[in-house]
């Protein structure tokens, strides 16, 4: 294993988190619907949950020279923030509003995690260390797409209240 460079990436990780669970609570905090603020809380608190994740890695390599078995369950990104998230929320975001723009800012944010993780997964060469990396592009792809249908869903609604259709 090149330790360095899984050092580099563990600590890019958690920064990459850190600033994930920032903008979610920050966005939580400007959202005007009670449901949305919530979806957005519990972003957050799924971000929190990664950096432990990674923090005790980080430790463990630091400390031990490999990575440890995570025990890495099925659970993902789309399951646990689409359970708070109905049509009832969706229907309440508005088009152009802070809400908007928060969706918008958070599929880079995850689109980024998406990529350090696949290519981390792809490129070590560490067993323990692919797991928690494809855990984690998993679970983030699940965050991206749910973000993306969200996305998709006020865009549609924007052409629809302004009869802005292509066909």
């Amino acid at each position: 294993m090149q330790e360095n460079r899984a050092m580099e990436i563990l600590k890019s990780a958690m920064l990459l988190e850190m600033r994930g669970k920032a903008f979610y609570r920050t966005a939580a905090a400007q959202a005007s619907n009670a449901a949305i603020k919530q979806f957005f809380e519990v972003m957050a608190d799924e971000e929190d949950y990664h950096i432990q994740v990674l923090s005790e890695q980080y430790k463990s390599v630091k400390e031990g020279g490999s990575f440890k078995d995570g025990g890495y369950g099925d659970k993902s990104g789309e399951d646990v923030a689409s359970a708070v998230l109905d049509a009832a929320v969706r229907e309440k975001i508005e088009s152009a509003g802070f809400e908007s723009a928060a969706i918008q800012a958070a599929m880079a944010m995850e689109e980024r995690a998406v990529k350090l993780y696949g290519e981390r997964a792809a490129e070590t060469q560490d067993p323990e260390e692919r797991k928690l990396y494809q855990w984690l592009s998993d679970w983030e792809n699940g965050h991206l797409k749910i973000l993306m249908d969200m996305d998709r869903e006020l865009t549609e609604k924007i052409w629809h209240d302004n009869q802005f259709w292509p066909f």
